[in-house]
């Protein structure tokens, strides 16, 4: 799927599924909850931090996934409420990081 068809297809489903998008704030608050379910996984299978007794690292990795994609689900919610084509956004922002880190990333001693 390409990041126009999931425009689309987020799209569709709002408006028949979900009947309408919540507004703009709405939705951002939600993205806000969802990162932090992100977060809280990574924490637990990357960091430092345990999963409690009734959690299972097993199928936390699905979790990881699933909750992955409910970030992207309301980021795509938010773009089309805002008009953003994340397309042409993503082209734009990774021109952006080219010409500004050509050489910045190369010359990091921090990343040898």
């Amino acid at each position: 799927m390409t990041i126009s068809e999931a425009q689309q297809t987020v799209d569709k489903w709002i408006n028949t599924i979900g009947i309408r998008y919540y507004n703009e704030l709405t939705n951002t608050a939600i993205l806000m909850e969802e990162v932090g379910e992100v977060a809280r996984l990574m924490s637990r299978l990357y960091g430092e931090q345990s999963f409690k007794r009734k959690e299972q690292a097993q199928t936390a990795k699905d979790d990881l996934a699933d909750e992955m994609a409910d970030v992207l689900f309301v980021l795509i919610c938010l773009a089309n409420q805002t008009g953003i084509d994340l397309t042409e956004a993503m082209k734009k922002n990774i021109e952006k990081k080219t010409n500004r880190d050509k050489k910045r990333h190369a010359e990091n001693e921090k990343l040898k």
